[in-house]
Protein backbone atom coordinates (compact mmCIF):
# COMPACT_ATOMS: atom_id res chain seq x y z
CA UNK A 1 0.00 0.00 0.00
CA UNK A 2 0.93 3.47 -0.68
CA UNK A 3 1.02 5.61 2.85
CA UNK A 4 1.68 9.01 3.76
CA UNK A 5 2.21 8.63 7.55
CA UNK A 6 1.96 11.80 9.93
CA UNK A 7 3.14 12.15 12.89
CA UNK A 8 6.07 13.88 15.10
CA UNK A 9 7.43 13.15 18.57
CA UNK A 10 9.54 10.13 19.50
CA UNK A 11 6.27 8.14 20.17
CA UNK A 12 5.65 7.66 16.65
CA UNK A 13 9.12 6.44 15.41
CA UNK A 14 8.18 2.77 16.24
CA UNK A 15 5.08 3.38 13.95
CA UNK A 16 6.56 4.84 11.24
CA UNK A 17 9.58 2.00 10.92
CA UNK A 18 6.77 -1.11 11.87
CA UNK A 19 5.25 0.29 8.11
CA UNK A 20 8.74 0.43 6.40
CA UNK A 21 9.84 -2.81 8.03
CA UNK A 22 6.97 -4.98 6.46
CA UNK A 23 7.34 -3.12 2.69
CA UNK A 24 4.80 -0.64 2.52
CA UNK A 25 5.37 2.21 -0.06
CA UNK A 26 6.46 5.40 2.16
CA UNK A 27 5.15 8.04 -0.28
CA UNK A 28 5.98 11.05 2.16
CA UNK A 29 6.24 12.21 5.98
CA UNK A 30 4.07 15.13 7.01
CA UNK A 31 5.60 16.64 10.51
CA UNK A 32 5.81 19.36 12.70
CA UNK A 33 7.79 22.28 11.84
CA UNK A 34 11.33 22.75 13.33
CA UNK A 35 10.92 24.11 16.76
CA UNK A 36 13.26 25.53 19.08
CA UNK A 37 15.20 23.25 21.85
CA UNK A 38 17.42 22.56 24.53
CA UNK A 39 19.45 25.16 26.81
CA UNK A 40 20.91 26.60 23.67
CA UNK A 41 17.24 26.72 22.11
CA UNK A 42 19.11 25.74 18.69
CA UNK A 43 16.45 24.68 15.87
CA UNK A 44 16.01 20.70 15.97
CA UNK A 45 13.62 19.25 13.58
CA UNK A 46 10.98 16.09 15.12
CA UNK A 47 12.33 13.06 15.69
CA UNK A 48 9.87 11.65 12.89
CA UNK A 49 11.50 14.14 10.11
CA UNK A 50 15.07 13.32 11.22
CA UNK A 51 14.24 9.39 10.65
CA UNK A 52 12.24 10.13 7.60
CA UNK A 53 15.58 12.09 5.78
CA UNK A 54 17.36 9.06 7.20
CA UNK A 55 15.03 7.01 4.47
CA UNK A 56 15.06 9.67 1.95
CA UNK A 57 11.28 10.07 2.39
CA UNK A 58 10.04 13.63 1.04
CA UNK A 59 8.90 16.03 3.80
CA UNK A 60 6.13 18.28 4.87
CA UNK A 61 6.09 20.72 7.80
CA UNK A 62 2.76 22.60 7.52
CA UNK A 63 2.51 25.59 10.40
CA UNK A 64 -0.98 24.82 10.18
CA UNK A 65 -2.12 22.18 7.91
CA UNK A 66 -5.61 23.45 7.96
CA UNK A 67 -4.75 27.11 6.27
CA UNK A 68 -1.88 25.64 4.10
CA UNK A 69 -3.91 25.00 1.11
CA UNK A 70 -0.83 24.57 -1.36
CA UNK A 71 0.77 21.83 1.16
CA UNK A 72 -2.82 19.90 1.27
CA UNK A 73 -2.53 19.77 -3.12
CA UNK A 74 0.69 18.48 -2.49
CA UNK A 75 0.13 15.90 -0.41
CA UNK A 76 -3.25 14.96 -2.33
CA UNK A 77 -0.60 14.80 -5.61
CA UNK A 78 1.21 11.86 -3.79
CA UNK A 79 -1.53 9.46 -4.35
CA UNK A 80 -1.57 7.76 -1.38
CA UNK A 81 -4.01 4.85 -0.59
CA UNK A 82 -4.32 5.69 3.27
CA UNK A 83 -3.24 8.33 6.06
CA UNK A 84 -1.41 7.14 8.71
CA UNK A 85 -1.42 9.32 11.69
CA UNK A 86 0.71 9.19 14.77
CA UNK A 87 0.92 11.83 17.55
CA UNK A 88 0.96 14.50 14.81
CA UNK A 89 -0.53 17.91 17.05
CA UNK A 90 -3.09 19.09 15.04
CA UNK A 91 -6.03 18.40 13.65
CA UNK A 92 -6.93 17.47 9.86
CA UNK A 93 -9.44 19.53 8.43
CA UNK A 94 -12.23 17.76 6.39
CA UNK A 95 -10.60 18.26 3.21
CA UNK A 96 -7.49 16.13 4.16
CA UNK A 97 -9.61 13.32 5.23
CA UNK A 98 -11.87 13.02 2.81
CA UNK A 99 -8.38 12.90 0.42
CA UNK A 100 -6.87 9.19 0.39
CA UNK A 101 -9.28 6.50 -0.87
CA UNK A 102 -8.71 4.19 1.85
CA UNK A 103 -9.31 6.91 4.72
CA UNK A 104 -7.26 8.18 7.33
CA UNK A 105 -6.28 6.27 10.54
CA UNK A 106 -5.12 6.73 13.69
CA UNK A 107 -3.10 5.10 16.25
CA UNK A 108 -4.40 6.46 19.45
CA UNK A 109 -2.69 6.06 23.03
CA UNK A 110 -5.39 4.87 24.94
CA UNK A 111 -8.70 2.44 25.18
CA UNK A 112 -11.22 4.87 23.72
CA UNK A 113 -13.59 6.48 24.62
CA UNK A 114 -11.70 6.72 27.55
CA UNK A 115 -8.69 9.35 27.11
CA UNK A 116 -9.46 11.11 24.21
CA UNK A 117 -7.32 14.07 23.31
CA UNK A 118 -3.01 15.09 23.28
CA UNK A 119 -1.86 13.40 26.77
CA UNK A 120 -3.94 9.65 27.35
CA UNK A 121 -0.80 8.49 28.47
CA UNK A 122 -0.09 10.98 31.16
CA UNK A 123 -3.67 10.81 32.25
CA UNK A 124 -3.94 7.35 32.70
CA UNK A 125 -1.47 7.26 35.23
CA UNK A 126 -2.81 10.22 36.91
CA UNK A 127 -6.02 8.32 37.31
CA UNK A 128 -4.61 5.29 38.47
CA UNK A 129 -6.10 3.13 35.74
CA UNK A 130 -5.39 -0.01 36.05
CA UNK A 131 -4.70 -0.82 32.03
CA UNK A 132 -4.61 1.25 28.85
CA UNK A 133 -3.74 0.15 25.42
CA UNK A 134 -3.81 1.44 21.83
CA UNK A 135 -6.51 1.59 19.07
CA UNK A 136 -6.77 2.15 15.68
CA UNK A 137 -9.19 4.65 14.80
CA UNK A 138 -11.41 5.97 11.44
CA UNK A 139 -10.82 9.56 11.65
CA UNK A 140 -13.24 12.01 11.49
CA UNK A 141 -14.02 15.81 12.56
CA UNK A 142 -14.22 15.59 16.20
CA UNK A 143 -10.98 14.75 18.35
CA UNK A 144 -10.31 11.14 18.49
CA UNK A 145 -14.36 9.70 18.26
CA UNK A 146 -14.59 8.01 14.99
CA UNK A 147 -15.36 4.14 15.22
CA UNK A 148 -12.09 1.62 16.33
CA UNK A 149 -10.97 -0.78 14.07
CA UNK A 150 -9.00 -2.67 16.09
CA UNK A 151 -7.64 -2.15 19.97
CA UNK A 152 -5.40 -4.28 22.59
CA UNK A 153 -4.54 -3.32 26.51
CA UNK A 154 -1.94 -3.39 28.54
CA UNK A 155 -1.50 -3.51 31.88
CA UNK A 156 -0.63 -0.42 34.54
CA UNK A 157 2.52 -1.15 36.95
CA UNK A 158 2.00 0.73 40.00
CA UNK A 159 6.16 1.42 39.10
CA UNK A 160 5.49 2.30 35.64
CA UNK A 161 6.42 5.91 35.18
CA UNK A 162 5.16 7.97 31.24
CA UNK A 163 8.25 7.19 29.82
CA UNK A 164 8.32 3.22 30.53
CA UNK A 165 4.27 3.16 29.82
CA UNK A 166 4.75 4.88 26.49
CA UNK A 167 7.41 2.70 24.88
CA UNK A 168 5.00 -0.19 25.60
CA UNK A 169 2.50 1.85 23.99
CA UNK A 170 4.21 2.74 20.84
CA UNK A 171 5.61 -0.45 20.05
CA UNK A 172 1.78 -2.19 20.63
CA UNK A 173 0.81 1.17 17.82
CA UNK A 174 3.18 0.50 15.36
CA UNK A 175 2.39 -3.76 15.79
CA UNK A 176 -1.22 -3.01 15.38
CA UNK A 177 -1.17 -0.75 12.58
CA UNK A 178 0.69 -3.40 10.40
CA UNK A 179 -2.26 -6.00 11.39
CA UNK A 180 -4.71 -3.38 10.47
CA UNK A 181 -3.85 -2.32 6.64
CA UNK A 182 -4.16 -5.26 5.13
CA UNK A 183 -7.86 -5.28 6.72
CA UNK A 184 -8.23 -1.73 4.88
CA UNK A 185 -6.90 -2.98 1.84
CA UNK A 186 -9.23 -5.62 1.82
CA UNK A 187 -11.99 -3.17 2.75
CA UNK A 188 -11.29 -1.27 -0.79
CA UNK A 189 -12.05 2.47 -1.78
CA UNK A 190 -15.90 3.87 -1.14
CA UNK A 191 -17.58 6.13 0.02
CA UNK A 192 -16.72 6.34 4.12
CA UNK A 193 -19.59 4.89 4.67
CA UNK A 194 -19.60 1.75 2.74
CA UNK A 195 -15.80 1.02 3.86
CA UNK A 196 -16.97 1.36 7.29
CA UNK A 197 -19.78 -1.03 6.96
CA UNK A 198 -17.77 -3.46 4.94
CA UNK A 199 -14.88 -3.20 7.86
CA UNK A 200 -17.64 -3.54 10.56
CA UNK A 201 -16.99 -0.57 12.58
CA UNK A 202 -19.44 0.67 15.27
CA UNK A 203 -19.61 4.27 16.53
CA UNK A 204 -17.78 4.76 20.01
CA UNK A 205 -20.10 4.83 23.25
CA UNK A 206 -20.16 7.99 25.04
CA UNK A 207 -20.41 6.38 27.97
CA UNK A 208 -17.30 6.05 29.86
CA UNK A 209 -15.52 9.01 28.09
CA UNK A 210 -13.14 10.92 29.56
CA UNK A 211 -10.38 13.74 27.76
CA UNK A 212 -7.49 13.92 28.61
CA UNK A 213 -6.83 17.66 28.83
CA UNK A 214 -3.67 19.87 27.79
CA UNK A 215 -1.36 19.84 31.18
CA UNK A 216 -0.27 23.44 32.26
CA UNK A 217 2.77 24.38 34.30
CA UNK A 218 0.44 24.24 37.93
CA UNK A 219 0.27 20.66 37.15
CA UNK A 220 3.67 19.97 37.75
CA UNK A 221 3.85 21.23 41.01
CA UNK A 222 3.66 18.72 44.24
CA UNK A 223 1.10 19.25 46.85
CA UNK A 224 2.08 17.75 50.34
CA UNK A 225 -1.04 17.78 51.58
CA UNK A 226 -2.29 15.58 49.23
CA UNK A 227 -1.89 10.81 49.64
CA UNK A 228 0.97 9.75 49.15
CA UNK A 229 -0.49 7.26 46.62
CA UNK A 230 -1.72 10.67 44.49
CA UNK A 231 1.64 12.20 44.42
CA UNK A 232 3.23 9.04 43.35
CA UNK A 233 0.95 8.98 40.61
CA UNK A 234 1.87 12.02 39.45
CA UNK A 235 5.75 11.89 39.52
CA UNK A 236 4.70 8.74 37.70
CA UNK A 237 2.47 10.26 35.08
CA UNK A 238 4.09 13.62 34.49
CA UNK A 239 7.79 11.75 34.52
CA UNK A 240 9.93 13.78 34.32
CA UNK A 241 8.52 16.90 35.49
CA UNK A 242 6.77 16.65 38.92
CA UNK A 243 8.86 18.79 41.35
CA UNK A 244 9.09 20.48 44.44
CA UNK A 245 10.80 23.03 46.12
CA UNK A 246 14.09 22.39 48.45
CA UNK A 247 16.08 24.40 50.03
CA UNK A 248 15.50 27.66 48.26
CA UNK A 249 15.67 24.98 44.17
CA UNK A 250 13.58 23.35 42.53
CA UNK A 251 14.12 19.43 42.80
CA UNK A 252 12.48 17.11 40.26
CA UNK A 253 11.20 14.06 41.44
CA UNK A 254 12.11 10.94 39.17
CA UNK A 255 10.98 7.72 41.05
CA UNK A 256 8.88 6.93 44.41
CA UNK A 257 6.99 4.10 45.68
CA UNK A 258 3.61 5.13 47.96
CA UNK A 259 3.91 3.51 51.43
CA UNK A 260 0.05 1.85 51.68
CA UNK A 261 0.65 -1.52 53.05
CA UNK A 262 -2.43 -2.81 50.83
CA UNK A 263 -0.06 -2.22 47.97
CA UNK A 264 2.67 -3.78 49.54
CA UNK A 265 3.05 -6.78 46.80
CA UNK A 266 3.16 -4.15 44.14
CA UNK A 267 6.24 -2.29 45.70
CA UNK A 268 9.76 -2.85 45.27
CA UNK A 269 11.92 -5.51 47.67
CA UNK A 270 13.26 -2.07 49.50
CA UNK A 271 10.08 -0.74 49.95
CA UNK A 272 8.12 -3.66 51.38
CA UNK A 273 9.60 -3.72 54.95
CA UNK A 274 8.87 0.36 55.20
CA UNK A 275 5.46 -0.20 54.27
CA UNK A 276 4.78 -2.65 56.74
CA UNK A 277 6.56 0.17 59.08
CA UNK A 278 4.75 2.91 58.14
CA UNK A 279 2.09 2.33 56.21
CA UNK A 280 -0.13 1.16 58.66
CA UNK A 281 -0.54 4.62 60.20
CA UNK A 282 -4.14 5.82 60.15
CA UNK A 283 -2.08 9.20 59.57
CA UNK A 284 1.01 10.33 58.20
CA UNK A 285 4.12 9.71 60.65
CA UNK A 286 1.32 8.65 63.89
CA UNK A 287 2.40 5.53 64.90
CA UNK A 288 0.04 2.64 65.14
CA UNK A 289 -1.03 1.22 68.47
CA UNK A 290 -4.18 -1.76 68.42
CA UNK A 291 -6.69 -1.06 70.70
CA UNK A 292 -5.90 -2.46 74.26
CA UNK A 293 -8.68 -2.14 76.42
CA UNK A 294 -7.23 -3.02 80.08
CA UNK A 295 -4.23 -0.63 78.99
CA UNK A 296 -4.29 3.18 79.01
CA UNK A 297 -3.34 4.83 75.73
CA UNK A 298 -1.22 7.53 75.71
CA UNK A 299 -1.99 11.05 73.87
CA UNK A 300 -1.29 10.23 70.41
CA UNK A 301 1.63 12.49 69.12
CA UNK A 302 0.62 15.36 66.66
CA UNK A 303 0.81 14.61 62.91
CA UNK A 304 3.73 15.61 60.91
CA UNK A 305 3.42 18.75 58.55
CA UNK A 306 2.91 17.41 55.36
CA UNK A 307 6.75 17.42 52.77
CA UNK A 308 7.89 16.92 56.86
CA UNK A 309 11.35 14.15 56.02
CA UNK A 310 10.22 11.25 58.70
CA UNK A 311 12.95 9.26 57.97
CA UNK A 312 16.43 8.65 55.84
CA UNK A 313 16.89 4.99 54.62
CA UNK A 314 20.80 4.43 53.63
CA UNK A 315 20.67 3.39 50.37
CA UNK A 316 16.60 3.60 49.34
CA UNK A 317 15.87 6.86 50.03
CA UNK A 318 13.65 9.52 52.17
CA UNK A 319 10.51 8.93 53.22
CA UNK A 320 8.37 11.80 53.43
CA UNK A 321 5.13 13.22 55.34
CA UNK A 322 1.91 13.41 53.20
CA UNK A 323 -1.52 13.74 53.85
CA UNK A 324 -2.24 10.38 54.23
CA UNK A 325 0.86 7.34 53.61
CA UNK A 326 3.89 8.22 53.67
CA UNK A 327 6.23 8.74 50.14
CA UNK A 328 9.52 7.16 49.78
CA UNK A 329 11.46 9.30 47.47
CA UNK A 330 14.11 6.85 45.40
CA UNK A 331 15.53 9.40 42.46
CA UNK A 332 15.28 13.01 42.01
CA UNK A 333 17.18 15.74 40.11
CA UNK A 334 18.01 18.99 42.28
CA UNK A 335 18.08 21.80 40.18
CA UNK A 336 21.67 22.56 38.51
CA UNK A 337 22.64 18.60 39.51
CA UNK A 338 22.81 15.52 37.37
CA UNK A 339 19.73 13.21 38.17
CA UNK A 340 20.51 10.83 41.53
CA UNK A 341 19.48 7.76 43.18
CA UNK A 342 19.61 6.05 46.71
CA UNK A 343 22.29 6.75 48.57
CA UNK A 344 23.75 9.30 46.29
CA UNK A 345 20.37 11.36 45.87
CA UNK A 346 20.60 11.29 50.19
CA UNK A 347 23.95 12.92 50.16
CA UNK A 348 23.12 15.08 47.73
CA UNK A 349 19.93 16.92 49.26
CA UNK A 350 21.55 16.33 52.20
CA UNK A 351 18.57 16.03 54.19
CA UNK A 352 17.30 14.66 57.76
CA UNK A 353 14.62 14.08 59.25
CA UNK A 354 12.18 16.87 60.38
CA UNK A 355 13.43 19.29 57.06
CA UNK A 356 10.65 19.98 54.92
CA UNK A 357 9.87 20.05 50.94
CA UNK A 358 7.57 22.31 49.36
Amino acid sequence: MKILFWGTPVYALASLNALVEVGHELVGVVTQPDRRRGRGKELMASPIKARALELGLPVFTPERIRKDLTCQEQLAALGADAYVVVAFGQILPPTILAQPPLGCWNGHGSLLPRWRGAGPIQWCLLAGDSQTGVGVMAMEEGLDTGPVLLERSLPIGLLDNAHHLAEGLADLTGSLLVEALPLLEQAGPGSQVERWARLGLQSQSEQGMTYARQLVKDDFQLDWSQSGLSLHRKVMGLYPGAHTPWAGKRLKLLATEPLVQRLRDQLSPEARPLADQWGQRPNAGIPFQSHQPDIPHPPLPPMPVPGTVLAIEPGVGLVIATGGCPLLLRSGQLEGKASAKGQSLIQQLAASPGQQFG
